[in-house]
Parts: C-alpha cells; sequence; structure tokens
C-alpha cells in the first residue's frame, strides 16, 4: 500500500525520535521472512525495548538525517528491517541474532553504534554486550570486591595477633 505525503511525514517524524534516543542500529534484509516469523519477532522486540520497522530506505535515510545514525544513508541497501535499541545498546543486536539462527532469510546488513557505521559481522559483538541488569551486577561485584579484601585482611591480622596472645598467656598461667 502506498503511503501519501502525510503519512510518509508521521513514518518519519516517528522514526527520527526514536532514532534520536535509541543506543544502536541493527539494519537487516527480511525478505524470505514468513508473516509469523515477523509477528514472533516484533511481540520480542516489544519485550526486550527494541522499536522494529520495516520503512523504506529513502524514508529511513531523512530520519536518520541529523542523528549518530546518519552514516548508515549510503548502506542502506534492498529490503531492509530496522531495529533501533531504545533501552540497551545490545538489544536490537541480541534480537537480530536469536531469529537469523532459526531464519537463514534474516541476514545483517548494517550496524551502528555512536555514530559509528560498523560491518554486519559486529553484530554478535553488539550482541554479547550485557544487559542493563548485568552491567549492573558486574558493577556491584567489582566496588564489592575491595571492601571484601579489606575486611580478610582485617580479620586475618586479627586472628594473627589474637592467636598469638592466647597461645603466650597460656603456659604463664599454669
Amino acid at each position: 500500500m502506498a503511503l501519501n505525503l502525510s503519512q510518509k511525514q508521521e513514518v518519519v517524524a516517528e522514526l527520527a525520535e526514536v532514532a534520536a534516543k535509541a543506543h544502536s542500529l541493527v539494519a537487516a534484509e527480511y525478505a524470505g521472512t514468513t508473516v509469523s516469523q515477523m509477528t514472533e519477532m516484533r511481540k520480542k522486540a516489544r519485550e526486550t525495548g527494541v522499536f522494529l520497522k520495516v520503512v523504506k530506505n529513502t524514508l529511513a535515510a531523512r530520519a536518520v538525517a541529523g542523528t549518530e545514525f546518519e552514516v548508515v544513508k549510503d548502506a542502506l541497501v534492498g529490503p531492509l528491517l530496522y531495529a533501533f535499541s531504545t533501552e540497551e545498546p545490545g538489544a536490537a543486536g541480541r534480537l537480530i541474532k536469536e531469529f537469523a539462527k532459526t531464519n537463514d532469510k534474516l541476514k545483517t546488513k548494517v550496524v551502528s553504534v555512536e555514530g559509528k557505521l560498523l560491518p554486519a559481522a559486529h553484530v554478535d559483538v553488539l550482541a554479547s554486550l550485557p544487559t542493563r541488569q548485568e552491567a549492573l551486577a558486574m558493577l556491584a561485584r567489582v566496588l564489592n570486591e575491595p571492601v571484601t579484601m579489606f575486611a580478610r585482611a582485617v580479620k586475618a591480622v586479627g586472628e594473627k595477633q589474637g592467636g598469638g596472645e592466647v597461645a603466650a598467656e597460656a603456659p604463664a598461667e599454669a
């Protein structure tokens, strides 16, 4: 179905708003993907904070103009599915990589993070980024380690001094 001018402007405005706030972009060829596969992917995208949209490349190029994703404009060729990570940088990469495992028709073509256009193979790197919860857990472990080591050192010193005094006093009292 062809879009009229006002509909195209709405699509560009919506995509531009998402692109301005997104952490990363993954564009993938989707030709040959079934309706049920696309529906499942859209459902998973909503659950994981990924904005997923099929848009004409000319509209997508207009939408990313003026954002950090402007670097992808020349790489937008062929029928593409756009996945913007809105909550955490690796979410779009994980989504596309997960669905590409069961669907050989879904092929990553464009990856962009922090204003850089990366090779399509970098979707694996993007997908391997920790989630927000995993990153917070790692940070907590890193922050907790010096405190734990200090506590162990104080305990060891206390045991060493405490154990030596008891042994020295015991024969004197006897």
